[in-house]
C-alpha cells in the first residue's frame, strides 16, 4: 500500500491542492488516521463513484494537465492499458454506475409505458376496475330483479319445459343486455378523458 500526504496526492494526480481537499470533504478519499491518503483505496474509491458522463472531459482535462507539462516526468510503459481497470471494492455501497443504471432502467421503463398508453395499449388500472365494478353491479341487479318479474310467470307455468325455456330466453335478453352496457362502460373507461 502507498500512503501519501495530500499535497503529494494532489501533485501525483496532477490537481490543486484545494480539489483534493474539496474530495476529502466529499468522503472520497481514504485517509488514515494521521491524515494521509491510501493511493490505492482512494483510486479505487473514486474509480467506483466517478460520473461516466463526465470520461470524455476528464479525459480532455488530463491531456491539458499533461500538455501543461505537470506530469511530464511519468512515462507510461508499452505494457501499461490506456484505460484502468474499474477495482470494485467488498462491502461498499452502490457505486454511481449502478444508481445511474438503475435510474436510467426505471426511466426508460416509464419512457415505454407513457408510449403504450399514447398508441391506446394501455389503460389506467383505476378506470378499468371502476368499469368492472359498475359492470358487476349493473348484472347482479339485473339478475335479482328477475326473481320479482319470473315469479309469477313461473307461477302458473305447469310444463318444465316451458319454464326451462323462458327462463333461458329471460337470461339471455338479461345477459345480451349487460353485455352491451358493458361494451360502453369499458369503451369509456379505456378512453384518455
Amino acid at each position: 500500500m502507498t500512503y501519501m500526504t495530500k499535497s503529494e496526492f494532489a501533485a501525483r494526480r496532477g490537481w490543486s491542492k484545494s480539489y483534493v481537499s474539496k474530495l476529502a470533504s466529499q468522503d472520497r478519499l481514504v485517509l488514515r488516521d494521521d491524515g494521509k491518503v491510501d493511493v490505492e483505496a482512494t483510486e479505487a474509491l473514486l474509480a467506483e463513484s466517478a460520473d461516466p458522463s463526465k470520461a470524455a472531459v476528464a479525459a480532455r482535462h488530463s491531456e491539458n494537465r499533461v500538455e501543461r507539462d505537470v506530469r511530464s516526468h511519468l512515462q507510461p510503459s508499452a505494457d501499461t492499458p490506456a484505460v484502468q481497470a474499474v477495482l470494485q471494492a467488498p462491502g461498499k455501497g452502490r457505486d454511481f454506475q449502478a444508481a445511474r443504471a438503475h435510474r436510467e432502467y426505471y426511466l426508460a421503463q416509464l419512457a415505454e409505458a407513457e408510449f403504450h398508453k399514447v398508441q391506446g395499449q394501455l389503460v389506467e388500472r383505476q378506470r378499468v376496475e371502476d368499469a368492472a365494478f359498475t359492470a358487476a353491479r349493473g348484472l347482479r341487479d339485473q339478475m335479482f330483479g328477475l326473481a320479482p318479474q319470473l315469479a309469477a310467470e313461473l307461477a302458473g307455468m305447469t310444463d318444465p319445459w316451458d319454464v326451462e325455456k323462458h327462463l333461458t330466453d329471460t337470461f339471455r335478453r338479461v345477459f345480451t343486455d349487460a353485455a352491451k352496457m358493458n361494451d360502453d362502460d369499458l369503451e369509456r373507461a379505456m378512453t384518455p378523458s
